[in-house]
């Protein structure tokens, strides 16, 4: 499902590409690059707020850690 974002920091639209019809998790704007945390259900964008390094950084350890323990429940 393609859904179209619109950046509030620069305002330019971008578009995001999701398997599932949830995603919460990571977004960076194409323009601005600013990262944000964002919360979608289908295509409605319920959250959307600016995300620093550090907090950028622990939800790649989380996501690092969910597929690892996927894969091990799938052995």
């Amino acid at each position: 499902m393609l859904v179209t974002i619109t950046c509030p920091e620069c305002e330019a639209e971008g578009r995001f590409s999701v398997v599932e019809q949830t995603y919460d998790g990571p977004y960076k704007c194409w323009k601005c690059r600013q990262m944000f945390y964002i919360e979608l259900d289908g295509k409605t964008l319920n959250t959307c707020r600016p995300l620093d390094d550090a907090e950028f950084e622990r939800l790649q350890q989380v996501e690092k850690l969910k597929r690892k323990f996927n894969k091990d429940d799938e052995d």
